[in-house]
């Protein structure tokens, strides 16, 4: 049996366990209507399918050449690295993997992170892991009208305040050969400043 096939069981299994919320009113005193395990099934699989918000990603897939620019504080000079990066779609067109290679600080740097959909909560999911730290960032994000800016929101550990930092970040599709990753964070007076910026240039 496939996992999401087992997940899937799992949740109807589940869900006959515990009371349902009422569906449809009877009469007084009348238990509230069970869904059916077909009818569980479905409203899963409506959930479970990639659909056109997955679709608004395709641009993102490919292999990439990298210019990243970054600033430590605001004011100060950037600097700037380049670097490659493979993004391809994984688990049936649902996320979008992303490893990524170059340098940063004058070190080997190297990352991953999936980009997706969240059909039940109608948001943009992604995570990011890399060799800068032991963390994993989570975000959730929406896309504009155009389909073209996908504006994310995650918090982080800020481990030099010893407080969480909220991060803002958008991706911008600019044409099928090119997009853009720009991240905003707090600065040392706690005020947000702009700190990477990351230029994707489609490999020909």
């Amino acid at each position: 049996m496939r996992i999401a096939g087992a997940v899937a069981t799992l949740a109807v299994t589940a869900s006959l366990a515990f009371p349902a919320p009422a569906q449809e009113k009877g009469s007084p005193g009348e238990a509230p209507k069970m869904p059916s395990q077909e009818e569980m099934m479905k409203a899963w699989m409506a959930v479970a399918t990639p659909g056109e918000a997955h679709k608004k990603l395709e641009p993102i897939v490919g292999s990439f050449d990298v210019k990243t620019t970054s600033w430590m504080a605001p004011g100060k000079p950037p600097e700037e690295s380049t670097g490659t990066s493979e993004n391809k779609w994984v688990l049936g067109n649902r996320f979008v993997e992303q490893t990524i290679s170059g340098t940063m600080m004058g070190q080997p740097f190297s990352g991953v992170g999936f980009t997706g959909y969240d059909n039940y909560k109608k948001k943009y999911v992604g995570t990011w892991m890399d060799n800068m730290g032991t963390m994993i960032m989570t975000s959730t994000g929406a896309m504009d009208a155009s389909g073209k800016k996908l504006t994310s929101w995650s918090v982080v550990d800020d481990v030099i305040a010893k407080r969480p930092a909220k991060i803002k970040s958008l991706l911008t599709i600019i044409d099928n050969d090119h997009h853009k990753f720009e991240m905003w964070g707090p600065g040392p007076d706690g005020k947000s400043f702009k700190a990477l910026e990351i230029n994707y240039t489609r490999k020909k």
